[in-house]
């Protein structure tokens, strides 16, 4: 059996298994199912574990025979081997904090192994599969950013770098939705300076996400309704310039000319700096 995901689909060899066994339970016997484990190989206790993986909806059986294979056999290729399943058995169970302890250690001890950009990706995974609602806490959001950024910088020609970029994308984006979210909260309160804030946020730090354009819009609001024309100006000016077709510039161009005023750049500010920077070509 070769590394990577050959190694975790298990499908061939799990099939064979089955049909095989019949009632058995895996390679162990009927007979045999009552012998102490330290009677078995390496191999036939990893193949179990496989085979519970397999058959059981609950990995509970598995984990733990994979377990017994490195506590059996510690410096054996089969200890390697169940290493990573047992990292990849705990996240199926969802248990990710015991999925990101074994594939830390799998990192650790075989940091050059073909299985290491896996167990990197097993690890920040664990960590994005954990990302909620945007209404909760976003410290695992920002803990599986730098974990994907890990396996995409450390691992750039592997399988998981790719899939690692997209959800990378997606966390950050995910991070964006958050501060909109509270900037939202704040522009309905009425509360526009710290709703200035948050926007602010999204256009400095996110602005290759979905949520920029809205941003710059609910920037006119409240700017606006500071009485801060300039600001909200050149906010307009900026989403004219990037999303003119979108519903965004269109509500925050009535919302200029109704007080006749124009989407242009306007003063010294820090959206004005901006502009500058985006007619060069330095931003978005």
């Amino acid at each position: 059996m070769t590394g990577g995901k050959a190694r975790i689909v298990l499908v061939g060899m799990v099939a064979a298994m089955a049909i095989t066994s019949g009632c058995s339970g895996g390679i162990f016997s009927a007979r045999e199912k009552d012998k102490p484990l330290e009677s078995y190989s390496a191999e036939d206790i990893y193949k179990q574990a496989e085979y519970k993986l397999e058959t059981n909806k609950k990995p509970k059986e598995a984990i733990h025979l994979f377990g017994e294979v490195e506590r059996l056999y510690p410096y054996s290729e089969w200890a390697k081997r169940a290493l990573i399943m047992q990292a990849f058995s705990y996240h199926k169970a969802k248990d990710y904090e015991n999925s990101r302890a074994a594939a830390q250690r799998f990192i650790d001890f075989y940091p050059a192994d073909e299985d290491a950009a896996y167990a990197q990706y097993l690890l920040a995974i664990s960590y994005y599969d954990q990302i909620d609602d945007v209404g909760r806490d976003q410290g695992l959001t920002f803990q599986a950013l730098q974990a994907l950024r890990t396996v995409i910088e450390r691992y750039p020609d592997s399988e998981y770098a790719r899939s690692a970029i997209l959800k990378f994308d997606l966390a950050f984006d995910h991070l964006a939705s958050k501060e909109m979210e509270i900037g939202r909260y704040y522009l309905k309160r009425g509360n526009f300076s710290a709703s200035i804030n948050r926007f602010r946020v999204v256009v400095e730090q996110f602005q290759t996400t979905t949520h920029t354009a809205e941003s710059l819009h609910r920037l006119v609001e409240a700017y606006l309704s500071l009485g801060l024309n300039d600001e909200a100006q050149t906010a307009g000016a900026i989403l004219g310039h990037n999303f003119k077709s979108t519903e965004w510039y269109q509500d925050s161009y009535k919302l200029l000319t109704g007080r006749g005023l124009t989407p242009k750049s306007r003063g010294n500010n820090w959206l004005s700096k901006i502009y500058r920077q985006m007619i060069r070509g330095q931003w978005l």
